[in-house]
């Protein structure tokens, strides 16, 4: 690391090596999060000479990104600078139209339109970061351009990969290697507490805490979040440990809106293991791209007329019809089905990481099916944010799955996540790098006291914290709470039941006197998990339609007369995660 903001990053063990007192540092602009969204940023803004400081949870090559699987959703062409592949057919409208119809009709047609024209690019540029991606001959010249496979919604082979199913650890290996080469600084093991604000509500810094629970502020005029998703609010999830909602949190907590929470995609194949929770090996969606299929316990096919595309059907078809086909228990089992792949030659070169997590769980994916049920995989809502990043909070900005664009609408396209992380990442910095050019940045030396939630003065979380942060309930409960009441199939019954469940679940922290217990990583992260599971039960409960990822057993159908919009939510005045009409109420 080189800078000055590195130089600080280095002091900080010789300032919190005692009984820990608090620190403070400096920089341009602070990136939370070091996934494909957040590093894409920080290289960015480091090529546009600004001094970036990453801080993220774990380590740097931690995160969501290194788990995903299936690949780049991209349209490329020669003339993009991404080595002369061609488009075989593939237009970058048709891959905005695959994208529109999987939303179901909340998508917006500007921001997908930007967001998958970006995709040549982004290739490009990880590539000129030194991303290896998977080849295979064309024609019969023996030429070579980058391998395409076709998942769940695609109407083309348009999904580029890297190690046959590795092609998260291939672009995370990427962008930490060009990250730790371009001397980008890096805050590890840090969780971000709380925005630090003006009375006018501009961004201009962050508070952090350790492991060790010392807390710090860095103070920077822009802030960035990159924070990923919230898949730990369930008990079964494709997601890290690292995934709990801090970035959505944190964004409520500074005045900012979110939007479509009601939207979690669960993906239909994660590896089935009885009584399982937390994180589970993914089956990515590009084994039934090259033909594996889903059946019973009987055998039957599961997909078999219920969509004209069957097992390539956009995931929250897919998922909502296993959940329905396992309430019949066919064959007795009903918590989870099989994959099929045992017809796919050459499996165990084609899917390594799928074989390997197999093997481990003691399937030989080879010659048996595979056990697999829909888990949580991906938050299609999030902060509201512009295709820059930009959101309406001055100085605050949001990228990649904390960040609701407009790209996804009520249920993402497959492999259309790195893409947008890749593509905003890069949008955000020249946005970051425009406003700071435009206007003078408000100083360290003088930061001035602000009021309300998320406004602070000093590096203390316990002051950082509004009150609706202070409402902590057990993790466990919430994530039976979600998992039982809030997943795939709610009505208005089991989510008034699950608001209960959290709202008994905080009433029970209060009184265990949990107000008096210091802040730990864990803690921030319950708090932001209880905040975000309030939101998006009220969201959940007010959408009384079925919709994408949202499906209402007590309104099946989809009401485009009534609910073909997003739902804000804000937190209103008391603290509480409101729709937005409704926090414009209760302020008046």
């Amino acid at each position: 690391m080189s800078g000055p903001v590195a130089t600080l990053v280095n002091d900080y063990k010789a300032k919190t090596s005692s009984s820990g007192p608090r620190w403070e540092a400096a920089a341009d602009v602070v990136v939370l999060g070091s996934g494909a969204a957040g590093l894409s940023t920080a290289l960015r803004l480091r090529e546009r000479g600004l001094h970036v400081l990453v801080v993220t949870k774990g380590e740097l090559g931690d995160g969501n990104t290194r788990w995903a699987q299936g690949g780049i959703a991209a349209v490329l062409d020669g003339a993009s600078g991404s080595g002369g592949v061609q488009d075989g057919g593939d237009s970058v409208s048709a891959h905005a139209e695959d994208t529109a119809t999987a939303g179901a009709g909340l998508c917006e047609p500007e921001a997908v339109a930007e967001i998958v024209a970006g995709g040549a690019e982004a290739v490009a540029t990880l590539r000129r970061f030194g991303a290896v991606f998977d080849e295979a001959e064309s024609g019969s010249n023996g030429a070579r351009e980058l391998a395409r496979t076709r998942e769940g919604g695609h109407s083309a082979l348009r999904v580029i990969h890297a190690g046959g199913d590795a092609t998260g650890a291939e672009v995370q290996r990427a962008l930490v290697s060009a990250a730790t080469g371009g001397a980008v600084p890096v805050l590890e093991r840090h969780v971000a507490l709380d925005a630090v604000r003006t009375a006018a509500g501009r961004i201009v810094g962050v508070t952090v805490l350790d492991d060790r629970g010392c807390p710090g502020v860095v103070h920077a005029p822009a802030l960035v979040l990159a924070t990923g998703g919230l898949g730990q609010l369930y008990g079964a999830t494709s997601n890290p440990e690292l995934a709990t909602g801090d970035g959505v949190a944190l964004a409520l907590r500074a005045g900012a809106t979110v939007a479509d929470l009601e939207f979690v995609q669960f993906h239909p194949t994660v590896l089935y293991a009885p009584g399982a929770r937390g994180r589970r090996p993914l089956v990515t969606e590009a084994v039934r791209g090259e033909g594996a299929v889903l059946v019973d316990a009987t055998g039957a096919r599961v997909m078999a007329g219920v969509h004209p595309l069957a097992d390539l059907a956009p995931r929250d078809v897919v998922s909502a019809a296993v959940i329905r086909h396992l309430a019949a228990a066919p064959g007795g089992v009903d918590d989870h089905v099989f994959l099929d792949a045992t017809g796919i030659d050459g499996f165990a070169a084609r899917f390594p990481t799928v074989r390997a997590a197999c093997e481990a769980a003691g399937v030989d994916p080879v010659r048996e099916p595979i056990p697999v049920a829909p888990a949580a995989h991906f938050a299609c809502g999030g902060v509201v944010a512009g295709t820059d990043g930009r959101t309406p909070v001055p100085g605050l900005y949001a990228v990649g799955e904390v960040a609701r664009t407009g790209l996804h609408g009520a249920n993402r396209l497959a492999s259309n996540s790195l893409l947008e992380g890749l593509v905003v990442g890069g949008r955000a910095a020249d946005a970051v790098a425009a406003d700071l050019a435009s206007c003078r940045p408000v100083r360290p030396g003088g930061v001035p006291a602000g009021t309300g939630a998320g406004a602070v003065t000093s590096p203390d979380p316990a002051s950082s914290f509004g009150a609706a942060a202070l409402e902590v309930a057990p993790r466990d409960a919430v994530q039976r709470a979600m998992s039982r009441y809030a997943a795939i199939g709610r009505d208005a019954d089991g989510l008034a039941v699950a608001g209960s469940v959290l709202d008994l679940a905080v009433s029970g922290a209060r009184g265990s006197g949990s107000r008096g217990v210091a802040w730990t990583r864990e803690r921030v992260e319950d708090a932001a998990l209880t905040l975000v599971a309030r939101a998006l039960v009220a969201a959940a409960s007010a959408r009384t339609e079925s919709r994408g990822c949202h499906v209402r057993t007590d309104f099946p159908e989809r009401d485009d007369a009534s609910w073909r919009r997003s739902q804000t939510i804000r937190l209103s005045p008391s603290g509480q995660p409101v729709l937005a009409e409704a926090a414009a109420l209760e302020a008046a």
